[in-house]
C-alpha cells in the first residue's frame, strides 16, 4: 500500500475519471452479461454515459488554487490566490456530479449509481479530505439511500455489493476505533474493494436467472470497477485488473448472453419531476401498480416555495402512454424519455448511437 495517500477533492475528481474510462473499456462485456432484470445488454452502456456525465461536470472545477485578477498599472495580472474552500471540500464537490449524474442518469444501473453518489456526498460535505470514518459514513449512507429508490429492490445485484462495501468499510472503522489516517483508510478501501468482489461472486446464487446463464450480475461487476477506481485514485495504485479473473460470464471470448434470452416487450420511461411529498408517494404507488423497476430519489435537497422536491424517475412498463399520463398528471416533467427495451442493440456501436435510442414522445433525440 502506497504511504502517500491524496484523499481530498482532486483525488475525486481523479475517481471519476478513473470510472469514465474504466466503464468505456468495459461496456461491452459488461453489456454481454446483463440479463437481470431485463436481458436488454444495456448495462455498461448506461453506467459509462452516467459516469461520464459526473465526471465531466468535474472538469471545470479547480481544486487547488485560484487565479486571481490584479490590476497593475494597465497591465491585468493574474496571481494565485488562495483555493476557494467550496471547490476543496469533497463532498461538495462530490455533490456537484451527483447532480449531473441524477439529471443524466441512464437506466436502472446508471440511476442506481446516480443515487449512490449523491448519498455518499451528504456525510463528506464540509470535509477537505477522506477518511476511514467518513469513507465508512458516505458508502453506508449511499447503500441505504439506494435500496430505498428502488420500490422493489432484489439482492444478488449492485445493491448487494454496495451494502458488502459499506459493512467492510464499517468494520475497518470500528476495529480501528475511528482513527481518521490515511493509513486506517488504505485499509479500508482494501476491504471495501475485497467484499464488493466476493458480493459479486455471490449473485450467480442469488438470482435465478444469473444462476441458469452461470454469469454474475452486470451491475454489481460495475460497481465493483467504480469502486477499485476509488481505491486507486486515492491511494495512487494501479487498478487491480485482476479482480475480474474467474467471473463466469466475463472472459473476452465468452458470448453476448444477454442475445440469445427472450427480449422483454415494454419500454422504459425516465424523467425529472418536481413533485410534493404527497405526489411523490403517489406517483410511486400507482407505478408500482402499473410497471416494474420503479426508481425514486430526489435530485438536490431543497424543496420551493410550494414545499415541492425534484425527483428522477425511472419504470419499466408495456405501453408508455398511462405511465406519461400519470407522471403529467402530477406535474410538468423535464427530461422525458422512453426507450424499448425491446429494440436490438448492437454491442459494438458507438455510444451516440445509445443516446440516440432514447426519444421523447415524439420521435426526437433526447
Amino acid at each position: 500500500m502506497q504511504t502517500k495517500i491524496a484523499a481530498n477533492a482532486q483525488a475525486m475528481k481523479r475517481w471519476l475519471g478513473k470510472a469514465e474510462t474504466r466503464l468505456g473499456n468495459h461496456s461491452d462485456r459488461l453489456n454481454a452479461i446483463n440479463i437481470f432484470p431485463v436481458a436488454d445488454g444495456d448495462t455498461g452502456t448506461n453506467l459509462y454515459l452516467t459516469v461520464r456525465a459526473a465526471a465531466r461536470a468535474l472538469q471545470d472545477v479547480p481544486t487547488e488554487t485560484t487565479a486571481l485578477p490584479l490590476l497593475n498599472g494597465d497591465n491585468l495580472l493574474h496571481v494565485v490566490g488562495p483555493p476557494d474552500p467550496a471547490q476543496n471540500d469533497v463532498g461538495a464537490v462530490l455533490a456537484r456530479a451527483g447532480q449531473a449524474a441524477m439529471e443524466q442518469a441512464r437506466g436502472n444501473s446508471g440511476t442506481l449509481f446516480a443515487v449512490f453518489l449523491c448519498a455518499a456526498a451528504e456525510p463528506l460535505a464540509g470535509h477537505a479530505r477522506l477518511s476511514s470514518p467518513l469513507l465508512a459514513a458516505a458508502l453506508n449512507r449511499a447503500q441505504i439511500r439506494a435500496w430505498s429508490a428502488l420500490s422493489d429492490p432484489v439482492p444478488g445485484t449492485m445493491l448487494s455489493v454496495m451494502e458488502a462495501a459499506g459493512r467492510a468499510a464499517a468494520a475497518v472503522d470500528a476495529e480501528h476505533d475511528g482513527d481518521d489516517s490515511n493509513h486506517t483508510l488504505g485499509l479500508a478501501l482494501d476491504a471495501a474493494v475485497g467484499a464488493a468482489l466476493a458480493a459479486v461472486v455471490r449473485t450467480e446464487d442469488q438470482l435465478e436467472a444469473l444462476h441458469t446463464a452461470h454469469v454474475v450480475d452486470a451491475g454489481g461487476v460495475g460497481m465493483l470497477l467504480i469502486l477499485d477506481c476509488l481505491r486507486s485514485a486515492v491511494l495512487g495504485e494501479e487498478l487491480q485488473d485482476q479482480l475480474l479473473d474467474g467471473l463466469h460470464g466475463y472472459d473476452v471470448q465468452a458470448p453476448h448472453i444477454h442475445a440469445d434470452l427472450p427480449r422483454d416487450d415494454g419500454v422504459e420511461v425516465m424523467c425529472t419531476i418536481r413533485l410534493s411529498p404527497l405526489d411523490a408517494a403517489t406517483l410511486r404507488q400507482r407505478l408500482d401498480e402499473m410497471g416494474e423497476s420503479v426508481i425514486m430519489s430526489q435530485v438536490g435537497g431543497d424543496a420551493d416555495a410550494d414545499g415541492a422536491y425534484r425527483w428522477r424517475v425511472h419504470v419499466h412498463v408495456c405501453d408508455a402512454e398511462p405511465a406519461v399520463a400519470l407522471i403529467r398528471s402530477l406535474g410538468e416533467p423535464s427530461d422525458l424519455s422512453v426507450s424499448e427495451l425491446a429494440l436490438p442493440r448492437d454491442p459494438l456501436a458507438g455510444f451516440d448511437d445509445a443516446d440516440a435510442r432514447n426519444t421523447d414522445l415524439d420521435g426526437h433525440e433526447r
